[in-house]
């Protein structure tokens, strides 16, 4: 079962699109967006980073850490940033430990593949605990950011 709103999120590190090693443990102290995609270069993926990216100043105002997880590999996500200027993390699951960690895999896709990443979206607070989930069973479908934002503003001191 995904982890739900109150959980304590797992702890991980892994390798950036630019091969730096992220410890989610090192963000303690500030909100973070996990935001969980099937696979670069696909374009509904696309689709969803290129609508961060473009809205990163209101996570910015918020004070909001954004991480793109996929199962593709560092040097994947490193031309897929460059190649849509994406200015946040981008982080390889490339071992599926996290999406297991998560529970947003899965086990068959499409196309034979098994063991991809379901769309899905994490808010954690500076505690470390899971402020909003959404975890979306259909790969084509986008995640609501606006809840997402608006989920982060309700966290915000007044």
């Amino acid at each position: 079962m995904p982890l739900q709103i109150g959980n304590k999120a797992p702890d991980f590190s892994l390798y950036s699109s630019e091969k730096q090693l992220v410890h989610l443990q090192d963000l303690r102290g500030q909100y973070v967006a996990l935001l969980f995609f099937p696979l670069a270069f696909t374009s509904t993926c696309t689709k969803e980073l290129c609508s961060t990216r473009d809205d990163i100043a209101i996570y910015d105002d918020l004070g909001v850490k954004i991480l793109a997880i996929s199962v593709d590999t560092p040097q994947s996500l490193a031309r897929y940033k460059q190649d849509h200027q994406f200015n946040f993390l981008l982080l390889s699951d490339f071992n599926k430990e996290v999406i297991r960690a998560y529970d947003v895999m899965y086990e068959e896709f499409t196309h034979g593949m098994r063991g991809v990443g379901k769309r899905a979206v994490f808010l954690i607070d500076p505690e470390g605990i899971i402020q909003y989930a959404e975890v979306l069973e259909v790969s084509g479908q986008l995640p609501d950011l606006q809840a997402l934002q608006n989920a982060i503003r309700s966290l915000q001191p007044a």
